[in-house]
């Protein structure tokens, strides 16, 4: 009985084993008949058996799976991620062919990641980048590729955590570069080595070199910085920023970047700390000026922030916010002269003191006008400039003036302006 038991086991293993060999032939040949549904279908049956496959069989069964999901290149995006898992349990056998397979994937998904690409559709130009870095793990640019498409869509989560991927992975980007200058053009083209020698020698290129490319790791700390600022993860941000600047101490803007962070989390000191760093290192920039100047007249320093504004004209004799701001600064000394003149009394000295205040008030509004007449000049279809300027000609009495800016506050107004 014992030795019937025996061969009645060997019988259900061949059989077994028959079984699997003829699902993997039916999927072999389906895939070469481009019938990747009947080829599924057969590996699907031949899973249902894979724990009693050998080695060998299971490298087939994991090689021809990635074949049929690939579908030449007509899988779905959620197949193409089957199929590169599938890839990666090929083991001994068929690692040859899992290899040549891996490449015939890399170049499709390259050739359609460059095509949605040069039609701006930058998501998709991302999702096939980054497949291939993950058949290709050694070719690190392209999931730098799929960060910086992403980042271009815009989609910042994604971006996020393929950035800190780079990051992880300490992608710097560094690398040769060859070039020669076209003798045709005039102009200098990057080329491979091999071609640039090649051009060289047939003389249709001159000034051949070489030299090595900026590092991209400032640029992946920054991003990453950014898109926390995005998100509005503030305490992320501020960290990020610190590890961007201490990567490129001297990017005004990453500056600026931090600066608004704190400025956003009340915290105006740092951001006023800050602004004073960026203009040291960038003293001619008017913007940097202007943004002194708003953040010395919210603490209360208008002497203060008129130096800046007018500092930020000078640099740009069109920086219109800068003049409707200088017109603000000095409009804002009314209020303690209204509050005055509303508690005077009827006494003749009251009444002294009252045109006194009135003609302060005057020569106020009148101080203003050059600035709010600037910016008006500069943008015609600025309306809050507009208004301001019409009120105080109504106030000074100047009619036909204050009608003419109605008549230009009005038709702003339905412009919708």
């Amino acid at each position: 009985m014992k030795k019937q038991g025996i061969i009645a086991l060997a019988i259900s293993i061949s059989a077994f084993s028959f079984a699997q060999k003829k699902e993997l032939k039916t999927a072999e040949k389906a895939i070469k008949s481009s019938n990747y549904s009947e080829a599924k279908s057969a590996l699907g049956q031949a899973e249902s058996l894979m724990s009693a496959m050998d080695d060998k069989l299971k490298a087939k069964y994991y090689y021809l799976n990635a074949e049929a999901l690939y579908a030449n290149g007509k899988g779905s995006m959620k197949d193409i991620d089957s199929a590169i898992a599938s890839l990666s349990k090929v083991e001994g056998d068929y690692v040859k062919e899992s290899e040549e397979l891996k490449q015939k994937m890399v170049n499709s998904l390259l050739k359609t990641g460059n095509t949605a690409y040069e039609a701006k559709d930058f998501s998709k130009a991302s999702n096939y980048f980054e497949k291939t870095y993950r058949l290709s793990t050694k070719d690190t640019v392209y999931l730098y590729y799929a960060a910086t498409m992403s980042v271009s869509v815009p989609e910042y989560d994604r971006a996020l955590t393929l950035y800190e991927e780079l990051k992880d992975l300490g992608y710097t980007g560094i690398a040769k570069e060859y070039y020669a200058t076209n003798v045709e053009t005039g102009k200098e083209e990057i080329l491979d080595k091999a071609t640039r020698d090649l051009y060289v020698k047939s003389k249709t290129h001159i000034k051949p070199g070489e030299r090595t490319t900026e590092s991209k790791k400032p640029e992946i700390v920054k991003n990453i910085a950014l898109i926390y600022v995005s998100n509005g993860d503030n305490e992320k941000a501020i960290a990020a920023m610190k590890e961007a600047r201490a990567e490129s101490p001297n990017d005004v803007n990453l500056i600026l970047s931090e600066a608004n962070v704190h400025y956003k989390m009340g915290n105006t000191e740092e951001f006023k700390k800050l602004l004073e760093q960026a203009v040291a290192m960038d003293p001619k920039n008017p913007e940097l000026q202007y943004n002194l100047g708003v953040i010395a007249a919210e603490t209360k320093h208008p002497d203060e922030a008129r130096k800046y504004y007018e500092k930020a004209v000078e640099l740009d004799p069109n920086y219109v916010n800068a003049y409707i701001n200088l017109s603000a600064l000095i409009l804002a000394e009314e209020k303690p002269i209204i509050e005055e003149m509303n508690g005077l009394g009827s006494s003749k000295k009251d009444d002294l003191r009252y045109d006194e205040l009135r003609e302060k008030r005057q020569n106020l509004y009148k101080d203003a006008v050059p600035y709010l007449s600037k910016a008006l000049e500069i943008d015609h279809n600025n309306l809050n400039a507009a208004k301001t300027l019409m009120n105080i000609y109504s106030i000074l009495g100047e009619t036909e003036k204050a009608k003419g800016l109605k008549e230009k506050v009005d038709a702003l107004e339905e412009a919708g302006m």
